[in-house]
């Protein structure tokens, strides 16, 4: 679904007219140049043999994303060349490697194997996710690292409590009251935890995650949060008396410094193109102000980095797929990304009035069925206590909630991607819990098992039904119009 004719359609869809080319530029200079007027004619007229193309000015660019996101994409570039597949296998590539990390993770997360079996498959079959997967552009690389991020981070809880259960097996080999071995873990602020190579190998991937965008920060401070939380309840486990003082004092010191410190050295690594270049652009910036004992480069640095967010805060232009935040779980206004009419019967055409679109649409009913999903995890989370739910819900705010403070900027319902696994989790773990625990009746699980399956199977037929117009495929413009569910999809 993500890999099969990558190169449809042969063109620029939407904001690829900036990304790879962008891409071709860090390949051959290590920082973005101004690029030609003409240059997506050239370059679709082109073999792909990106060495032959001359597409850039002498002048550096003016760009408002850091490289990583652009050095993903150059990579597919430089092996299959400036052609629709080659600026979109590395993303395509991240997305089928996506569904497996996340069945992975939710596999760990619930212990159960359908549980996590399903979650991979609502990803694979999500239309956000297969139009983005097959996209050039920067967010499917974000969502990557942020899911990474949090699969880490889990690796860290259960190694971490693995740790303390030894602790607490010794101590009970050592004494012979039962209470005994708690209680002395529990003096004072509890045992350290030891080293944490897994949480930070999360913060390495949040460091990569911001190194594609900057909207990485808000899952940098919610993971952070979220990790010190879990240790909070692992003290709480043993019975330390003050939980969270003793992890502030003991934990979240430590974990927030090292954290934050190795995203801010990854995401600095991911600007070496920059800083090993003379004529990027604000490279020398500094040396037009006085004299200080920052280094030039940092300072040139720096104020390149004003310049991008004042940008950022001030990108308010109208745009005919803008889209409220609010709107975004109902998938109330997708994206465009591409629309052809083709009335002389070319391009496999059947009839004389045929549409070809890629359309950034979510799964419907995935969507629609994952806002009482959420809302039952949110039940489990406040009323049950489980963490796994609380975990789920944290990816899903640090996606979306951070928008609802920007209604006013020029935004779009495909930044859903960085969130649509927690999204499909919920929806997975919501339908595991409608089948039923192993230790219910077995009226109650083929009852339960009937209706997720009958979900599943609408989700099936619907993806099915939209796959083409999540591909570009060219089908007769009745059977375009009859997947225009809502006036507003158009």
């Amino acid at each position: 679904m993500r890999l099969w004719d990558l190169g449809r359609p042969h063109s620029f869809a939407f904001d690829e007219t900036y990304y790879p080319k962008e891409a071709l530029s860090l390949i051959k200079y290590g920082y973005e140049r101004t690029i030609i007027d003409n240059a997506n004619e050239i370059i679709l007229k082109s073999d792909g043999n990106w060495q032959a193309l001359n597409l850039f000015k002498d002048s550096p660019a003016f760009v408002v994303h850091p490289p990583l996101g652009k050095w993903t994409i150059a990579l597919g570039e430089y092996a299959f060349g400036a052609t629709p597949f080659g600026w979109r296998i590395s993303v395509a590539v991240l997305g089928v490697l996506g569904i497996i990390m996340l069945a992975r993770i939710v596999r760990r997360l619930t212990r159960s194997d359908l549980i996590g079996t399903l979650a991979g498959l609502l990803l694979a079959l999500d239309g956000i996710h297969i139009v983005m997967s097959r996209t050039g552009l920067l967010d499917m690389v974000l969502a990557f690292w942020i899911l990474a991020a949090f699969g880490l981070l889990v690796i860290d809880r259960d190694q971490t409590r693995g740790r303390l259960a030894a602790k607490v097996r010794a101590s009970l080999a050592n004494n012979t009251e039962p209470s005994a071995p708690l209680d002395s873990l529990a003096t004072g602020f509890g045992p350290t935890f030891g080293l944490r190579p897994w949480r930070w190998a999360a913060a390495v991937a949040l460091g990569l995650a911001c190194s594609v965008k900057w909207s990485g920060i808000w899952f940098v401070v919610a993971f952070v949060l979220m990790t010190i939380v879990w240790d909070v309840s692992a003290r709480r486990a043993i019975g330390v008396k003050k939980p969270w003082t003793a992890t502030a004092l003991r934990d979240a010191p430590l974990a927030g410094i090292t954290m934050v410190a190795i995203v801010i050295a990854v995401y600095f690594f991911s600007w070496t193109g920059w800083f090993l270049s003379d004529d990027a652009y604000n490279r020398n910036w500094a040396a037009g102000q006085p004299a200080s004992i920052i280094p030039a480069s940092m300072r040139s640095w720096w104020d390149y980095h004003v310049q991008a967010w004042n940008f950022h805060v001030g990108l308010t232009s109208e745009h005919a797929y803008k889209s409220n935040p609010l709107s975004w779980p109902f998938q109330a206004r997708p994206t465009s990304f591409f629309y052809e009419s083709i009335k002389d019967g070319s391009q496999g055409c059947p009839t004389n009035n045929c549409a070809a679109e890629v359309l950034a649409l979510g799964n419907p009913i995935i969507w629609w069925a994952a806002i009482a999903a959420i809302l039952h995890q949110c039940w489990r989370w406040i009323g049950r206590r489980d963490w796994r739910a609380g975990a789920v819900l944290v990816g899903i705010a640090a996606g979306w909630l951070p928008w609802l403070l920007y209604l006013n900027r020029t935004i779009f319902t495909f930044y859903t991607i960085v969130y649509v696994p927690f999204v499909v989790t919920a929806l997975a773990m919501s339908m595991g819990t409608m089948i039923g625990p192993a230790s219910a009746s077995e009226s109650r699980r083929r009852w339960g098992a009937l209706a997720a399956g009958a979900l599943l199977l609408l989700i099936v037929l619907v993806a099915w039904w939209m796959y083409p117009i999540w591909t570009g495929q060219v089908i007769p413009y009745e059977q375009w119009t009859l997947r225009m569910w809502m006036p507003t999809w158009v």
